[in-house]
């Protein structure tokens, strides 16, 4: 059975950072790509960061760029996403998921295969 679960969120104020992690399970393939995204009340789904399995690269919303940095240890079967001078907006509901076996690094949500429950994260002014 996969699984992913998020943790590490909370409630910081603006300049502040918080570090998620993402513990996943349950796939065998070695090829994945593992993607964190969010959602704020209101909005819509956004993806945020993603990182193959294959051979470490990266890719980086626009909204994110310079602030946030994703990592893995594939020891610990962990991603973690790195966010510093959090702001307001970033305030969402923060999700990882994984895409097996992807063709390429993307953050279109549709192509990612499962997902985790997610956790909070609330940025104060």
């Amino acid at each position: 059975e996969v699984q992913l679960v998020e943790s590490g969120g909370g409630l910081v104020q603006a300049g502040e950072s918080l570090r998620l992690s993402c513990a996943h399970s349950g796939f065998t393939n070695d090829n994945y790509a593992i993607g964190w995204f969010r959602q704020a009340p209101g909005k819509e789904r956004e993806g945020v960061s993603c990182i193959s399995s294959h051979d470490g690269s990266t890719y980086y919303a626009d909204s994110v760029k310079g602030r946030f940095t994703i990592s893995s240890d594939n020891a610990k079967n962990t991603v973690y996403l790195q966010m510093n001078s959090l702001k307001p907006e970033d305030t969402a509901v923060y999700y990882c998921a994984v895409e097996i076996s992807p063709i390429g690094i993307g953050l279109a949500a549709a192509l990612y295969d499962y997902w985790g429950q997610g956790t909070q994260v609330t940025v104060s002014s």
